[in-house]
């Protein structure tokens, strides 16, 4: 106190020490400056009042408004809930074949199958959906579907699964291992013939009427296949396990046969309609035609 004075050039009294003939100024704060400060402090003083500030033992201080970020939250996601309640009873009201109709409805049931898929089967059929051929996964974004393409086919396999144990109306085909029943040179023909029906090969008498005794029951004729036995498509270029050579081969000899859950026992009809929507908007689903039970339909095979 004593080493205090009064800066002549600038008329601001001194702290009073000094270092190596440096001293300092005691300039006063702004008035602006001074006044946000208290402000700040008044502001501080009154959030701690209202809202949850200090810390406790097991909670913080809930403040006479009573607000907190968790209900303000619970709030939010009610409303959601809510939200989400109204369209999920729209579609539990709807057939799934009729859904396509409501565009808006449509596009709500896209979006939410999209998150379900990810969740659920995006483990086996990928991200994308594009499956894999070295485990046998389908793709489900083209147009070959082993017993149909349509939003209730889409949905029947969901429900019931693809040789799920202990589902009665699950979808079921089997295939018989044909090693061992055929001398090493019909197998080869078999083989060609069958490549040959996507344009893959030439096809020779041995095999295709190896084709016609033992295969064509199932496969049709031409390769067309049969959705009812759950029997692929051979005359198109999508291949399940694969189209080279040895592949096919492979299939014939001990065939491969794969299996994927029923869903009905862990998500609920309103999901699975959701997520058959999201399959069938992929880029390979059928429309839904209705055919009368006294009616008969009658498909030409290619010779």
């Amino acid at each position: 106190m004593a080493n205090k004075r009064i800066d002549e050039p600038t008329g601001t009294e001194t702290v009073g020490h000094e270092w190596d003939g440096i001293e300092e100024l005691d300039t006063p704060m702004p008035r602006w400056w001074l006044w946000t400060l208290y402000l700040t402090i008044i502001w501080g003083v009154v959030y701690v009042i209202l809202y949850p500030a200090w810390p406790l033992v097991n909670k913080a201080t809930e403040g006479v408004l009573g607000w907190s970020s968790r209900g303000e939250l619970a709030e939010e996601m009610s409303v959601v809930d809510q939200e989400r309640a109204t369209v999920r009873e729209e579609l539990a009201r709807i057939p799934i074949e009729r859904l396509p109709e409501n565009s808006e409805l449509f596009a709500q049931a896209v979006a939410g199958g999209r998150s379900a898929f990810q969740v659920h089967c995006s483990q086996c059929h990928g991200s994308g959906a594009a499956g894999s051929q070295t485990l046998g996964y389908p793709n489900l974004n083209d147009d070959d579907w082993l017993w149909g393409g349509d939003l209730k086919a889409i949905e029947y396999t969901l429900v019931n699964g693809i040789r799920a144990p202990g589902v009665d109306d699950t979808r079921t085909s089997v295939m018989p291992p044909f090693e061992g029943v055929f001398e090493p040179a019909q197998i080869d023909g078999l083989v060609n013939h069958v490549l040959s029906l996507s344009g893959k090969g030439a096809s020779s008498r041995t095999g295709a009427q190896l084709y016609q005794d033992n295969c064509s029951v199932c496969h049709g004729t031409a390769g067309e296949g049969n959705r009812e036995l759950g029997a692929p498509r051979l005359n198109d270029a999508i291949w399940l396990y694969g189209s080279s050579r040895e592949q096919v081969r492979d299939q014939i000899l001990t065939p491969k046969m794969g299996r994927m859950p029923h869903w009905s026992e862990r998500l609920d009809p309103v999901t699975i309609k959701m997520l058959s929507a999201y399959v069938w908007s992929l880029g390979g689903g059928e429309e839904f035609v209705e055919v009368a039970e006294d009616s008969t339909v009658e498909v030409d095979e290619e010779p």
